[in-house]
């Protein structure tokens, strides 16, 4: 099973919405919305009020002629005090149809700069999970927090003795706000060769090269507002000289 609701960069949920559609996923099941969450108000239109709003959360598969089937589940929000309760409803669908791991994906934040090819750190819920994530060219997460669903699903994993893993992709430290397609093709890359399961990826590869040209921008206006501010055009210099001496 692979889960996913928005975070950092957005890196989970382009990975998940990504692989839904190259593999033309199925509906499997919705979760009862309301048990999760609460609504935080209601849409007006033309002064008349409609009914309350929630996020979807919902369970897709797909069937795999030479492997291991998959179950994805994708979260349109995270819950703001029962994502507990909502994880341990994903590990009961999951011990119903029999899945064996439960990934998840996330954000690095690191300072890599947006010209270098991020890698892709690799956690687990036991030693055993962690030696089988290293062959396929992962580091070591150390010591670190996965803040949100993306991380307490794993941890309520462990805690009913299912594996569970994630795949975090660097984002830099400065471009956090961004969608960060770049981040979320190396974890997919990542994920597909630990799945056994080929997904074309040339359509989120060139949505990468957009993002890096868009942060290479971003970089520069900054750069140029760090210029400006810490620095004194020469003949402004020379003008606040000359008065001085007179």
């Amino acid at each position: 099973m692979i889960a996913a609701w928005p975070g950092i960069a957005n890196v989970a949920m382009i990975v998940a919405t990504y692989i839904a559609r190259k593999l033309e996923v199925k509906e499997l099941a919705e979760v009862n919305a309301p048990y999760f969450f609460d609504p935080i108000g209601v849409m007006v239109r033309n002064n008349i009020v409609e009914e309350p709003q929630f996020p979807q959360s919902r369970f897709f598969y797909w069937k795999n002629p030479g492997g291991n089937d998959l179950i994805l589940f994708i979260g349109e929000a995270q819950p703001n005090t029962n994502g507990y309760d909502l994880a341990n409803c994903i590990v009961d669908a999951a011990e119903h149809f029999k899945v064996r791991r439960i990934y998840t994906c996330a954000a690095a934040i690191t300072r890599i700069h947006h010209t270098e090819d991020p890698k892709v750190w690799g956690v687990g819920t036991s030693v055993d999970v962690v030696k089988e994530l290293a062959p396929h060219s992962m580091i070591g997460g150390g010591n670190l927090q996965i803040a949100g669903m993306n991380g307490i699903l794993l941890g309520v994993a462990k805690e009913r003795n299912m594996e569970g893993a994630c795949l975090l992709g660097e984002v830099p430290n400065y471009a956090t706000r961004l969608h960060n397609p770049i981040a979320s093709l190396a974890v997919m890359l990542a994920l597909s060769k630990i799945l056994n399961i080929k997904i074309d990826h040339a359509e989120l590869m060139l949505a990468a090269v957009a993002v890096r040209e868009q942060m290479k921008q971003i970089a520069a206006e900054a750069m140029g507002e760090y210029i400006d501010y810490f620095t004194e055009p020469i003949w402004e210099s020379d003008e606040d000289d000359q008065d001085s001496d007179e």
